[in-house]
């Protein structure tokens, strides 16, 4: 599907322009988008606009890093968008000139609805030329990524405000799947930050200066943003993990300990049983009237003793 908005030298903004008759006299410069394009649609990137091929090679190939190309006639942009519950990525590929602003995506992206339906809101939109479409664009994809940080902050922030014996597998499974997720944004927000960094320095796009330029800086700055609070949730995933490590360590330790010093208690009892079940036909204590329950009682004894002196100890605690 093609989608069209003309801006008329005297500032009218026409919806749904044949693409044949873009090149009128009349008409300052257009907005052409193509969503989900049939193959015949995609013919009209090479036999209309004259695109080169390399730029429209990039287009067909799925996922491209974004970036920005220098080409004689117009600039090639990729830019990443986010799926907000999955967070799988799509690409939208931006041909930028004077004249024109072309967008070009294989799946349906509501970052491009939305920017349509601003500017029809916003009265002096038409007048502010292809590089201000280009922000809006690109502003609506910023502005989706946050919902998806903000998600994901929250349930770390639960997290963190559990107790440390709170702490379980399920919990740490979720941890994982948090950072799998910050991992997916990380590869699109950082990428898109520097973009939007060659974007601002870049001496070769006509118009990025003064107002342009504010509204492109804005839109990095939201990307410093989200770096930082990317990396901050990291950071607590890892705190988390280590914490849970700790937990486990702890807890091991104390098991270990216990069954140590249990262990040691039943050492001089078994050393007692042992010595008196080797069945020697001499053994004076074989013969002692009472042998057996002063054995009993002295292996009790023996194991109070040592209890209570690991108990003072502090082994216990």
């Amino acid at each position: 599907m093609i989608q069209t908005i003309a801006v008329t030298k005297h500032g009218e903004t026409l919806r749904g322009v044949p693409i044949a008759s873009l090149d009128r006299d009349d008409i300052e410069w257009y907005w052409v988008d193509f969503s989900e394009p049939t193959e015949e649609e995609i013919l009209l990137l090479e036999t209309r606009f004259r695109f080169h091929p390399l730029a429209i090679e990039d287009c067909l190939q799925l996922l491209q890093r974004p970036k920005l190309d220098h080409y004689e006639a117009f600039h090639f942009l990729v830019f990443h968008t986010l799926h907000p519950t999955t967070l799988e990525a799509d690409e939208l590929d931006v041909f930028l000139s004077e004249r024109y602003i072309v967008t070009f995506h294989l799946t349906p992206l509501q970052e491009l609805d939305e920017a349509f339906a601003k500017w029809d809101s916003f009265d002096e939109a038409g007048k502010k030329g292809p590089l201000f479409a280009l922000y809006s664009v690109v502003d609506k994809i910023v502005d989706q990524y946050f919902p998806s940080v903000y998600r994901i902050e929250d349930a770390l922030f639960d997290m963190d405000q559990r107790k440390s014996s709170d702490l379980t597998d399920t919990i740490m499974d979720q941890v994982f799947d948090i950072r799998s997720d910050l991992l997916q944004l990380r590869r699109a927000v950082f990428p898109m930050r520097e973009l939007l960094y060659r974007i601002l320095n870049s001496e070769r796009i006509q118009g990025m200066g003064g107002e342009h330029r504010a509204y492109f800086a804005d839109v990095h700055d939201h990307l410093l943003k989200l770096s930082e609070m990317i990396e901050s949730n990291r950071e607590m995933t890892a705190d988390i993990r280590d914490s849970y490590v700790s937990l486990n360590t702890n807890r091991m330790n104390g098991i270990m300990k216990t069954l140590t010093v249990i262990t040691t208690i039943f050492m001089p009892l078994t050393f007692l049983a042992g010595i008196y079940g080797m069945n020697f036909s001499y053994m004076p204590e074989l013969n002692m009237k009472g042998g057996y329950f002063i054995a009993l009682g002295a292996m009790a004894l023996i194991g109070f003793a040592m209890f209570w002196w690991f108990k003072r100890k502090g082994w216990f605690d």
